[in-house]
């Protein structure tokens, strides 16, 4: 048994964890403490293997015929090393230590490590000693264990030439059961997708007639006397170009402080109808009416007056409507798209910076370079020193004057016109 054991890899690598004997490495005759810059897996005091030496436990879907269709000594080791690692990192530390391919699957990883630890005695797919021999082509080791071991090959004599015959290849034949697990496992798959498979895409898309249509320009360009005024690229046409623009509305921030004058309760009937209401009673009376919750996203629609005009408008000077947008959250902001910020034109606050931590620009005074920046106030508040270097516009409102509001709001439009005219004139409808 001694004289077996020493002779196949499997048994002996098997009793040495039984026994829980130490396991190291060996790289050219000196101990290491890595797997991957080891040549040979010492097993005992008396018993040193290659780590490439090939065992009795068969690769799955192979015809058990050659060393290429069995598992190498180190690839078994390392199943029975990582075997209560996740998957993940299991196949990770396989790759880690050269085993890309070879490596003992997920799935067959319990199954060998019971057997190494004599939790069972028989694995299917590990070949018997006389099996093995049996199945072993001409030229290669007694047994897939023994790769490190001489082939003794008997001499041929003319009297046992003519008796001398080559075994037959044994037939593999798959077990039923081992299929039907097979299928269910298939069934349960999930396929991997990366950034490539995924551009791919699985609609099958004709671009023959915008190939068609660049060559023909492109053999005009090339046919272009030096001079001669070129050919210019195909670019989008007016229904586009005027439709992204018409989607281009500028958008207003406001703090999500409850205690802030200007709320999504109350800011669409004071910057529309240029009468300002007390964000509870505006809460108060949306319950009322069923709606229990702000939005989120408020469009207020204003008409402009054209700058010729003077400022109340008349029927022969009354100017285009002016779409808004006023949020209150960067959630609410990403809705717009990766560019929402580009079409910010103003951010009103209440004078706490915290609002602006999940901005943009976190910094006040970055911010305002960016926006147009109000503080809403009452008029009978005292001075904010806080926002002295904000480069903010102070709004006040009365807290009962109620028909000065129009010229509070009044005040507010010419302010944004004004900077968006200067800064983000592409938002301002034509």
């Amino acid at each position: 048994m001694s004289s077996t054991m020493d002779s196949d890899p499997l048994l002996a690598l098997r009793h040495a964890i039984k026994t829980k004997s130490p396991i190291t490495y060996v790289a050219n005759s000196e101990p290491t403490t890595s797997l991957l810059a080891a040549s040979h897996i010492v097993l005992s005091p008396t018993l040193s293997l290659p780590k490439s030496t090939t065992t009795r436990y068969s690769k799955p879907g192979t015809s058990a015929s050659s060393p290429s269709d069995f598992f190498t000594l180190e690839a078994v080791y390392l199943a029975w090393l990582l075997r209560d690692a996740p998957v993940a990192e299991y196949m990770k530390q396989a790759r880690d230590n050269g085993l890309a391919v070879g490596f003992v699957s997920v799935t067959e990883r319990k199954s060998i490590v019971e057997w190494l630890e004599g939790k069972v005695n028989d694995l299917k797919r590990i070949v018997p000693l006389a099996a093995a021999e049996s199945t072993t082509p001409p030229g290669t080791p007694t047994h897939p264990g023994a790769a490190t071991m001489p082939l003794i090959t008997p001499k041929r004599t003319a009297h046992t030439a003519d008796t001398t015959t080559t075994p037959s290849k044994r037939r593999y034949v798959a077990d039923q059961q081992d299929v039907e697990v097979v299928k269910r496992i298939k069934q349960n798959e999930v396929e991997l997708r990366d950034r490539n498979t995924v551009l791919r895409g699985t609609k099958p898309n004709n671009f023959s007639a915008l190939r068609a249509t660049y060559s023909e320009r492109l053999k005009k360009l090339k046919e272009t006397k030096p001079g001669a005024t070129p050919v210019s690229a195909p670019t989008a046409g007016l229904p586009m170009q005027s439709r992204k623009a018409k989607n281009l509305y500028p958008i207003i921030m406001i703090s999500s402080s409850p205690t802030a004058l200007i709320t999504m309760h109350n800011v669409k009937r004071f910057l529309q109808e240029s009468l300002f209401e007390s964000s509870s009673a505006a809460r108060e009376r949306a319950a009322a009416a069923g709606n229990s919750r702000a939005e989120d996203v408020i469009h207020i629609d204003r008409r402009r007056v054209p700058p010729s005009s003077s400022s109340q408008p008349t029927s022969t000077s009354r100017g285009d409507i002016q779409r808004y947008f006023v949020v209150d959250s960067t959630d609410a902001l990403q809705k717009f798209g990766a560019d929402a910020w580009e079409r910010v034109v103003c951010v009103m606050t209440t004078g706490q910076a915290w609002q602006f931590r999940p901005y943009r620009w976190s910094e006040p005074r970055a911010l305002f370079h960016h926006v147009k920046g109000v503080y809403v106030s009452w008029a009978n508040d005292p001075p904010n020193t806080k926002i002295k270097d904000w480069n903010v516009t102070e709004l006040k409102i009365d807290p009962h004057r109620r028909h000065i509001d129009k010229s509070v709001v009044a005040h507010f439009w010419q302010l944004i016109d004004d900077w968006t005219i200067a800064n983000k004139p592409w938002l301002i409808k034509s």
